[in-house]
């Protein structure tokens, strides 16, 4: 007879959940190494200006600190 498991045995079974994990892993890996947006600098860290800019639109500081402290970043990186 066919055990319960309608022709299946114990190899389709194994078949099935070894097609499930690749596909898991599939999944995995898109949503890993997705990338949201090219606001991110290498490493996939926020770059200085995108901290700068976050901090401002959630008013953790007021305009002329977001200046100063902006012009303090071009400046920065002119002088690298």
């Amino acid at each position: 007879m066919m055990n319960g498991y309608y022709g299946m045995g114990s190899g389709g079974v194994l078949m099935w959940l070894t097609s499930l994990l690749i596909v898991a892993a599939l999944v995995w890996l898109v949503v890993r190494f997705a990338v949201p947006g090219s606001t991110r600098g290498s490493g996939g860290r926020e770059r200085p200006e995108d901290v700068l800019d976050r901090r401002f639109a959630a008013g953790e500081i007021d305009a002329d600190t977001y200046k100063s402290q902006r012009a303090a970043l071009v400046e920065a990186r002119k002088n690298r």
